[in-house]
C-alpha cells in the first residue's frame, strides 16, 4: 500500500494507469492512449511522472514493444473496480476453507483488510461472500504449494512457456517444457492443461504433482484448445486415459440418454453402438471406484452387461447379494407389521 500523501500525488488518469499496467505484461503506448482516451505524448508524460515516484516502469523498442511495470521499491497502488474485489473475496473465501495449502489463515486476514478498507458500498457483499462461502473438496482431494499455483497461473496470464519437474501417477519423475494454457479444479484436484513441447501435443498435470516450476521470461505461441474449453479437455483427458483396473459395460440405452440419467460425471467414454445401445468405458485405480462408478450407471434402471476382472465382478456380486439380504429383511420386517 502507499501512504496517503503519495496518493493525493497522483491524479485520476496516472491511477488508471497503473490500474492497466498491472493487468497485462507489456502495454504499447497506442494501446494505452486509447484506453485511457489520450494522446501517447501524454502516456510518455504520465510514465515519466510515476518514475519520478519510484514506480519501476519499463520500456522496450521493436515490434514487441511497450510498456512493463516491473518490481520496484515502491507497491503501486492496487486498483479493482466493484466485480473485480467480488471474485477476489470470493476466492480467498474457498482458499480459507483449505483447497490450497499453507495460506488458509492468510486468506482468512486478507478477507477481514478487504472488508475494513474498501468503499463502504462493497462491505455488506463481502461480508455476505466470506459468511456463506464454502468449499468442501472431496476426501481425496490434493493440496497443491500456493507459490506453484502462482507461478503458473502467471504463466497462464502473460501466455508465458515454463519448466518443471513432474511425478506421474506411476511415481516416474521427468522434466518437462510446457506453455501453460489454462488452470482447471474439478473432482477436488487442481490440473494444469498445458502444449508439452516434448511431445508436441496438449497434457494435462496434475498439480500437485509439479515441483520447482521455473519461468522461461519468453512468450510462449498462442494455441488454440482442441475443445471448446479447458474443463471439457481436462474431462476428456481424464475419460481417456487408462488406469489400473478397466470395466466395460454394454448398456441398453442410447449414449445421450445415459448421460442425462447419471446423477454425477463418471470418467468414462460412452460410445453409441446403435439405435437405444451404447458401451461405457470405467478406468481407475482401484476395483473399489469401478465398482462404485458401475453402481451409479446401474441407478438409471436400464439392462446392461458388465465385462470386468474377477475382481470387480467379485465386488457386483458381494454387492447384490448384501442387496438381495436387504430387500428380504424389508419384506419380513412389513409382514411383521
Amino acid at each position: 500500500m502507499m501512504d496517503e500523501p503519495r496518493r493525493r500525488d497522483l491524479p485520476e488518469r496516472m491511477l488508471r494507469l497503473l490500474g492497466l499496467l498491472q493487468t497485462r505484461r507489456t502495454w504499447t503506448g497506442a494501446e494505452l492512449a486509447q484506453r485511457l482516451q489520450v494522446t501517447e505524448r501524454t502516456v510518455r508524460r504520465d510514465i515519466d511522472r510515476l518514475r519520478a515516484l519510484d514506480y519501476a516502469v519499463t520500456g522496450t523498442t521493436g515490434t514487441s514493444g511497450g510498456y512493463r511495470l516491473a518490481a520496484g521499491s515502491s507497491m503501486p497502488p492496487l486498483s479493482l473496480e466493484d466485480d473485480e474485489v467480488v471474485a477476489v473475496a470470493v476466492g480467498l473465501a474457498i482458499a480459507s476453507q483449505g483447497s490450497v495449502s499453507g495460506i488458509e489463515d492468510a486468506s482468512l486476514t486478507a478477507l477481514a483488510k478487504l472488508e475494513r478498507i474498501f468503499p463502504a458500498r462493497l462491505r455488506p457483499q463481502l461480508a455476505a461472500i466470506s459468511r456463506a462461502t464454502s468449499a468442501a473438496p472431496g476426501d481425496y482431494a490434493a493440496h497443491v504449494d500456493p507459490a506453484t499455483l502462482a507461478v503458473l497461473a502467471a504463466c497462464c496470464h502473460e501466455h508465458e512457456s515454463v519448466r518443471f519437474d513432474y511425478r506421474d501417477r506411476t511415481g516416474r519423475r521427468s522434466t518437462r517444457g510446457a506453455e501453460p494454457h489454462s488452470l482447471v479444479i474439478l473432482r477436488g484436484l487442481w490440473y494444469l492443461v498445458a502444449y508439452d513441447h516434448d511431445r508436441e501435443d496438449w497434457r494435462i498435470f496434475r498439480i500437485d504433482r509439479i515441483n520447482t516450476p521455473l519461468r522461461a521470461h519468453r512468450p510462449a505461441e498462442r494455441r488454440d484448445l482442441p475443445t471448446t474449453d479447458a474443463v471439457s479437455f481436462v474431462r476428456r483427458s481424464l475419460a481417456a486415459a487408462s488406469y489400473r483396473y478397466t470395466a466395460r459395460l454394454t448398456v441398453d440405452l442410447s449414449a445421450a440418454d445415459v448421460r442425462a440419467g447419471i446423477l454425477a460425471p463418471i470418467p468414462g467414454e460412452i460410445d453409441d453402438l446403435g439405435p437405444g445401445r451404447c458401451r461405457i468405458r470405467l478406468t481407475a485405480e482401484s476395483p473399489e471406484l469401478v465398482t462404485q462408478y458401475i453402481v451409479l450407471v446401474a441407478t438409471i434402471g436400464a439392462e446392461f452387461i458388465v465385462d470386468a476382472p474377477p475382481d470387480i465382478k467379485d465386488r457386483l456380486h458381494r454387492l447384490g447379494t448384501r442387496l438381495g439380504r436387504t430387500r428380504s429383511h424389508d419384506r419380513a420386517t412389513l409382514s411383521a407389521r
